[in-house]
């Protein structure tokens, strides 16, 4: 018997088709995955899989769980970056399952190398800039301080620059012209020293950008699961997800009523309401708005009164359906009419808000076209 609140499902060949998409968009680059976060929540061992099968071979998560994790699906000539660096006390774990740290400050930086010192190896490294976004990442100018003893140290082999855009998502915003500036002329400096070096420098909205941010690789994340990366534009990407919630009790009111919490709605008497399990607990919250709206039987409903943690209550007085096939259909919160980009856009959340916030406790049903 399951627990689940609800239906999660993901097309996983969509997901693959938007990876392949990101190829051709891309042909000089080579095209990674940003799977952190379980795929921003759809799934990482899944999305793994698809895209090692397509023929990705680069794979960045947050934190080392989420990198053992994904190691179990994928083979040995995948490469596994991990963006969140590595902690004190994990060095050897990393040497061991031969994943690769994003250094993103000099201390780390520091006790990398004494960890390559003691075991007498070359120590896979990729290090992370700050361009401008002021968040991880070695300022420029203590990075080309450093410069000259990463590249004589014979215990890290140096084979990642990356750096992060702030804005990509903006087109018009002067910092992306600005960061890209920055990076190409810290990267020239780099390659005089290291030429075998690759550069890294634009996420899912910075690959559309141009091909001047793309680089070596590009590292996809959002666009891989259907978040349109240029919003002000068409979204030439594929959905991907759709969440159905099932309804667990109709209710004909027999009389005037408020509803939910602090009864801050009011229905009539012979409204029928669908109460559905799934609530602020499951990601049923601000980024779907603060009266979700769905889908009953092909007719458009709406929340009503507050969320609760573990239920909504929706007003389908006017779905032209019997009570059976409200039962049998439930209510679609995402799917190919209510999309993650058209939530995004009406509730003011992020994309990124929406996927992330899905609840655990959703059957992940995979399927494929």
């Amino acid at each position: 018997m399951s627990s689940a609140t609800g239906i999660l499902k993901i097309n996983l060949d969509a997901i693959a088709s938007n990876w392949n998409f990101i190829c051709a968009h891309a042909p000089k680059s080579e095209v990674g995955a940003v799977i952190k976060a379980n795929a921003y929540s759809v799934g990482s061992s899944s999305v793994a899989r698809i895209l090692y099968e397509h023929g990705c071979r680069s794979f960045f998560v947050a934190t080392l769980d989420e990198a053992i994790e994904v190691k179990k699906v994928i083979f040995g000539d995948a490469q596994i970056y991990i963006l969140g660096g590595v902690r004190q006390g994990d060095e050897v774990i990393f040497v061991e399952e031969n994943f690769i740290p994003v250094i993103y400050s000099l201390e780390m930086l520091n006790r990398w190398i004494l960890c390559g010192v003691s075991l007498s190896v070359a120590l896979r490294t990729a290090i992370k800039v700050d361009t401008g976004m002021s968040r991880f990442g070695i300022q420029v100018e203590e990075f080309l301080r450093e410069l000259p003893r990463i590249a004589q140290e014979k215990n890290i082999k140096f084979q990642l620059l990356i750096s992060h855009l702030a804005c990509a998502d903006e087109p018009s915003h002067e910092l992306n012209l600005k960061q890209l500036n920055t990076f190409s002329n810290l990267a020239a400096k780099v390659k005089e020293i290291i030429p075998s070096v690759k550069l890294s420098l634009a996420n899912s909205s910075g690959i559309f950008l141009g091909k001047e941010w793309q680089f070596d690789l590009v590292r996809p994340g959002a666009a891989l699961y259907g978040i349109n990366p240029q919003p002000t534009l068409k979204n030439p990407l594929r959905q991907t997800i759709n969440l159905k919630l099932p309804v667990l009790q109709l209710k004909r009111m027999e009389s005037d009523s408020s509803v939910g919490y602090s009864a801050t709605n009011k229905v009539n008497k012979s409204s029928l309401l669908a109460i559905v399990a799934g609530g602020y607990a499951d990601g049923i919250h601000r980024t779907l708005g603060s009266q979700p709206k769905g889908i009953c039987c092909g007719f458009l409903v709406g929340a009503i009164g507050r969320v609760s943690m573990d239920a909504t209550i929706f007003d389908v007085t006017n779905v032209l359906a019997t009570e059976r096939e409200i039962f049998e259909n439930g209510i679609d919160v995402i799917n190919d009419e209510i999309t993650i980009d058209k939530l995004s856009s009406q509730n003011g959340s992020l994309g990124y808000e929406v996927l992330t916030s899905m609840g655990l406790r959703y059957q992940r049903h995979y399927v494929r076209d």
